[in-house]
């Protein structure tokens, strides 16, 4: 059941999820890291309709980043090979559930066939409501340096002056085009850190810690963290009207 908020609360539009623990989850199962990768991937699958149906327009999934190209090549190749076959099997699945899916990250170091089965997955949902983002080779600072690379470029050739810069400007710059700021960002599995994560738009996020492993993430744990979300009063730096307060603690 959709959780009913106040007129002054911030609806919940745009989750991000720092997906953890899918590791640890196939370690205690005796499972190898890329079986417990694997159900990861389908926990994705069984979430987002929940998403639908609580009025999220936007969940963004954090999938690979780019530190974890230093992890053993063994489970980086398994992961890249996981992520092409989930392009091909979901992206169908994706249109006719009329979810929109969009890969953010540098994708410099995919191989050409990779990068053409993402044009195809993205082509393919083009036109979906639900957005799905997912951050592939992404790290906030790396995407921080190349707005701040794009900007320097359009002040030198002249298309932007020093004194057109400000915070409400710097957004276009960001890989992450087009999406609103998250309202809440989940990290599974125990982690309280948000490890180079959309850094510039998470400055306002709620944020939310759980010990579930990712695969264990279900619907109920979803419902959890969307109530806790909305028990929170979110003021951006602001002070509440007394009256409001004390409304809301009736």
């Amino acid at each position: 059941m959709k959780k009913e908020t106040s007129v002054s609360a911030h609806p919940l539009k745009h989750v991000a999820i720092i997906m953890d623990g899918n590791n640890r989850w196939a370690k205690q199962r005796g499972l190898t890291g890329i079986a417990g990768h694997r159900a990861g991937a389908e926990r994705i699958r069984g979430l987002l309709p929940h998403a639908r149906q609580q009025g999220i327009q936007t969940v963004s999934l954090f999938a690979f980043s780019s530190e974890n190209w230093h992890r053993p090549a063994l489970e980086v190749r398994g992961l890249m090979s996981l992520f092409s076959s989930y392009l091909k099997q979901e992206a169908k699945v994706l249109r006719d559930d009329n979810i929109r899916l969009k890969i953010i990250g540098n994708r410099d170091r995919f191989s050409q066939r990779l990068n053409q089965q993402i044009d195809k997955a993205e082509k393919l949902t083009e036109n979906g409501e639900l957005n799905l983002h997912i951050y592939v080779d992404y790290g906030g600072r790396w995407e921080i340096a190349k707005a701040a690379r794009q900007l320097a470029k359009n002040v030198v050739e002249g298309d932007l002056s020093l004194e057109q810069i400000n915070a409400d400007n710097l957004d276009e710059y960001f890989t992450a085009d087009a999406t609103t700021s998250p309202d809440l960002c989940i990290r599974t599995a125990g982690e309280q850190r948000i490890s180079n994560f959309m850094l510039w738009q998470m400055a306002y996020t709620e944020l939310y810690f759980t010990d579930c492993y990712w695969p264990d993430f279900d619907e109920n744990a979803f419902q959890h963290a969307i109530e806790d979300y909305y028990s929170r009063h979110r003021r951006f730096g602001s002070r509440e009207p007394e009256n409001d307060v004390a409304n809301n603690n009736n």
